[in-house]
């Protein structure tokens, strides 16, 4: 499993707020998109997420976004080496991902750009 980078996960309460800042920061533009009544923005190595409290309460369980070339291939290693599948894989707009808890506890969401 190859893992190209990370993203970091940032909940706010006003995305319209948040985005310019982030966008300065990073110097690029958000792509915007929505998921499950959740308001999204990434930018550069963030991911801006804004909606319902309870979504974000489940959102921030989720310590970081694990770029890897194939979430199949991340779902087999992650299962080998003895991480639960919390969910997935499933498409995204940009592409697919799941969630894993690693056996320490931790959750972390990895995400290919496969179509």
């Amino acid at each position: 499993m190859d893992i190209l980078g990370a993203t970091l996960r940032v909940c706010v309460d006003d995305l319209e707020t948040a985005v310019p800042f982030y966008e300065r920061l990073a110097g690029g533009t958000a792509l915007r998109f929505e998921r499950g009544g959740v308001q999204v923005a990434a930018v550069g190595c963030f991911l801006l997420m804004s909606g319902p409290q309870e979504e974000l309460d489940v959102l921030r369980k989720v310590a970081a976004t694990i770029a890897v070339t194939d979430v199949d291939e991340a779902r087999q290693v992650l299962s080998d080496l003895g991480a639960h599948i919390v969910a997935g894989p499933v498409a995204t707009p940009a592409g697919r991902n799941l969630i894993a808890m690693h056996p320490d506890g931790a959750v972390y969401e990895y995400a290919d750009r496969r179509q």
